[in-house]
């Protein structure tokens, strides 16, 4: 293993259609990327994500339902997910949050299911993955009320500088993703510079948000180098520091 290497900390690498799932975790490797944490979103992705992990070496888990995908919630699902996270692949609770992009009309759903997960990953003592899309303030609010000892990562972080900030006083660490490399992604670009790195991760959201130069086509985990490269280049210091911190802070977070 390279002295220096990263971490994708959030990759649906289970749902790549260009290449197989093999294939990018070579491709990773070949691009000094050790290791890749797949999240859940869907009530199926549960028993997926954990046969994917437990099939390549490396690669973790995280369980939970995507705030999109609350309607298929049951209470079950809260059974099935202390069970599988016994299994030592799984390090976290996620992705779980609140989205008021798509379809506002089931917020009070969407607010109840996190809930409930911020519960479990608490009683399980695991991390919690936080997808907050457009819905600062009641993530933010709905955190510190019910999430008492869990740490917490903001992944694909889209809010403010001033947000990322009472977040880190949160204790709480922040994902950038390829969406930082995009020459219009101005508040992005200030938050890599202004957040501490020590609450620093990186992220490709494959197959999703794929960073420039390959903007355009399907992501995958090796491309994280892409977002680490202009993180580096933001805050003005080497790859490798930036490499050295963000892997340091995931396998913190995540225990890998």
């Amino acid at each position: 293993m390279n002295e220096t290497f990263l971490v994708d900390t959030h990759s649906h690498i289970n749902t790549l259609e260009k290449i197989t799932p093999q294939e990018a975790i070579d491709n990773a490797k070949a691009n000094g990327v050790e290791k890749i944490i797949v999240p859940a979103a869907t009530v199926n992705d549960i028993d997926e994500v954990l046969k994917f992990v437990n099939k390549y070496e490396n690669t973790f888990g995280l369980l939970g339902v995507h705030p999109s995908e609350v309607k298929d919630w049951d209470d079950s699902l809260l059974d099935k997910i202390r069970e599988y996270s016994k299994n030592e692949k799984i390090v976290g609770i996620g992705e779980i949050g609140l989205d008021y992009y798509w379809d506002k009309s089931f917020n009070d759903l969407q607010k109840e299911v996190f809930i409930k997960q911020i519960k479990l990953a608490n009683e399980l003592k695991l991390p919690i993955c936080v997808h907050d899309r457009e819905a600062h303030k009641d993530s933010f609010d709905i955190l510190k009320e019910y999430n008492k000892t869990s740490d917490v990562v903001m992944h694909c972080f889209s809010a403010s500088v001033e947000f990322a900030k009472e977040c880190v006083k949160e204790g709480w660490f922040i994902a950038l993703g390829g969406v930082v490399t995009f020459k219009n992604a101005i508040k992005m670009k200030e938050v890599a510079k202004e957040v501490p790195i020590e609450n620093l991760l990186v992220e490709t959201d494959a197959p999703y948000l794929t960073p420039v130069p390959f903007r355009g086509t399907e992501n995958q985990p090796a491309y994280v180098k892409f977002v680490a490269e202009e993180i580096a280049k933001l805050r003005g210091i080497t790859f490798e520091e930036v490499a050295t911190a963000t892997t340091r802070n995931a396998e913190k977070v995540y225990g890998i």
